[in-house]
């Protein structure tokens, strides 16, 4: 089963793996015409109505399979309206190989004649809400034959992942779906067939682009939409928690506080000054200092970077212990903090950092190669209770139900500061998203930064420079 969102960005990462759009929309456009043959025989009459996006690209396609029946194709809208250039390619086709290929221009006076099967290929997964026209007449057109109905992927007007219709919708008799089950069609009364368009598991196991389909930043924003980060660290060090801080920023949060000790509150304030410095007495973190900082981090909704720069002072480690123990908000636990979190009972949300040595200290698997030990990993999450984000040269995720990996990066990551910049990121996306779904595309979007700096830095990258790169990662690519 996969959610409509998810298809999406499985068909992107597909695509970024090498298999490409327009291959996918050639295995769909088959298995729509394989299911038309299988209820009709050849000579039946045929009527396809499609949209101007893929979903009508993949009954193009279809309709090229189809020579042994009486096909006829009804485009809604102008060829020049169709959204994609692989399914205006595959309209194109169909007109030049001289196809009955129609442009309806007023679906109120769309006429299917008295075909045996209709294909409604209008509406595919990624589309909400009402219809309106012209494909709402097309859908009473479709609804008032006597006709089998085919639909591609979802019925037009069926909200794909709930099974609902917010207003007209065709009653389909049969339902091609692609690649996976989505979760509104077992409401439906039509036999649903999944098809295999040839989507690699890959697709779904490694982190992508098409992850990052899910960071969209609200038109209508207000300051704090984008999440609030706090990250309580420094002490012995002061680079590390000024950097998780700013990359928090660079990935796409609202503000961004830093809670250190007095003592090295002045160095961390030069580092930027977009970072709210909030300083507590002392020269490390105490046990001391934690009511103050849990009810300042639940008050405002923080999400909480716990760990960077703290250092292992026996005080510092009973602190964190109180700090997780106390707080049940979202916790991003790194580097210092993470060894007290197998032995703390927390209501709080947790996203853990760990790097192959500090993943064997906490009890997980004690591995070089992280890949070839992904039930070890998910395993020790499900024990844990926790999302785990283990880094290694291929990172894995797991919250001990599901498991990814996230393949970006360069060998000039291993220069210290690049898993506190990863912390920073974690916690952005930790604001607007689950913890699982934070904790993959978190790794994507550091390994990525570090791959477009690869060219001008090679090894001697900085964990510094990925701050300037981390937005190019997140919003240039997605773009592109």
């Amino acid at each position: 089963m996969i959610s409509s969102a998810t298809m999406a960005a499985v068909d992107e990462n597909a695509a970024a793996l090498g298999v490409p759009r327009k291959q996918l929309m050639e295995s769909s456009g088959n298995a729509v015409a394989r299911r038309v043959r299988e209820l009709v025989d050849p000579g039946a009459a045929v009527a396809v109505v499609a949209g101007r996006g893929n979903n009508g690209g993949d009954a193009f396609v279809a309709a090229r399979f189809l020579d042994d029946y009486d096909v006829t194709v009804h485009l809604l809208g102008r060829p020049e309206s169709i959204t994609t250039d692989i399914a205006r390619e595959n309209w194109d086709a169909l007109v030049e190989c001289e196809y009955d290929a129609r442009e309806v221009r007023d679906s109120r006076a769309l006429d299917l004649g008295d075909p045996d099967l209709v294909v409604d290929a209008m509406l595919g997964t990624g589309v909400s809400g009402a219809p309106r026209d012209p494909e709402r007449s097309a859908v009473e057109a479709i609804d008032a034959t006597d006709a089998v109905v085919v639909s591609v992927d979802v019925p037009s007007g069926v909200d794909a992942d709930t099974g609902e219709a917010a207003g007209v919708a065709v009653e389909a008799d049969h339902v091609v779906t692609f690649h996976d089950a989505k979760p509104g069609l077992d409401a439906l009364a039509a036999e649903v067939t999944v098809a295999d368009i040839g989507i690699p598991p890959a697709a779904e196991r490694f982190v992508g682009p098409g992850d990052l389909r899910s960071i969209r930043r609200d038109p209508n924003a207000s300051k704090g939409d984008a999440g609030r980060v706090f990250v309580v660290g420094g002490g012995p060090y002061t680079g590390a928690p000024a950097l998780a801080g700013q990359a928090a920023l660079r990935a796409g949060a609202d503000l961004s506080f830093v809670a250190v000790p007095e003592s090295v509150k002045t160095p961390i304030q030069a580092y930027a000054e977009d970072l709210i410095v909030q300083p507590y007495e002392g020269e490390r973190l105490t046990p001391e200092h934690v009511d103050d900082l849990v009810r300042t981090a639940t008050d405002h909704d923080d999400v909480v970077v716990l760990g960077p720069g703290l250092g292992s002072a026996d005080e510092t480690l009973d602190a964190a212990r109180e700090f997780l123990a106390s707080f049940d908000g979202r916790v991003v636990v790194d580097a210092d903090a993470l060894p007290v979190v197998p032995e703390v009972e927390t209501d709080a949300t947790l996203v853990c950092t760990p790097n192959r040595n500090e993943l064997a200290e906490m009890g997980g698997p004690e591995v070089d190669d992280l890949r070839d030990h992904l039930g070890e990993v998910e395993g020790f999450a499900a024990d844990l209770g926790h999302v785990v984000l283990a880094k290694a040269k291929d990172d894995v995720v797991s919250d001990g139900e599901r498991t990814r990996v996230c393949r970006a990066g360069t060998p000039g990551m291993t220069v210290g500061g690049t898993g506190d910049t990863l912390a920073g990121v974690t916690a952005a996306m930790l604001a607007t998203h689950d913890a699982f779904d934070a904790a993959c595309v978190a790794p994507y979007v550091n390994g990525r930064a570090a791959e477009l700096l690869e060219a001008d830095h090679g090894d001697g990258l900085l964990a510094s420079d990925l701050l300037e790169a981390i937005p190019r990662a997140v919003w240039g690519e997605r773009d592109a």
